[in-house]
């Protein structure tokens, strides 16, 4: 890990902020699709907008999913650069790439051993 650790904290900070701002956007709109699918009776399966309806709640739950699990692997990121562990490989303990780690801020394994 070439960047120093206190640039690489910075951006997992802002990664995590980032992110739990997108959960917490992720969260409210879900609970809006609920909140108006309370409000009408629609039936999923014959009503033509049901099915719209119900592909674009799960397509928020999925990416709700999705947000989360960045947020936890940005938080275990964080927890890395603090014991000394970031930016090695789990299984071979080399050091990973800087640009993996800049496109996968929460890599656990270098290229070699992801694969």
């Amino acid at each position: 890990m070439a960047a120093a650790p206190e640039d690489v904290r910075v951006r997992l900070q802002h990664l995590r902020q980032e992110t739990a701002e997108q959960i917490g956007s992720l969260e409210r709109d879900f609970e809006g699709f609920v909140a108006a699918a309370e409000l009408v009776a629609t039936d999923d399966e014959h009503d033509p907008e049901g099915h719209t309806i119900a592909f674009e709640r799960q397509q928020v739950a999925a990416l709700l999913r999705d947000a989360r699990i960045r947020l936890t692997q940005l938080e275990q990121a964080l927890a890395r650069l603090d014991d000394g562990t970031y930016g090695r490989c789990e299984v071979c303990a080399e050091l990973i790439s800087e640009e993996r780690l800049g496109a996968l801020p929460g890599a656990l394994r270098c290229i070699g051993c992801a694969l």
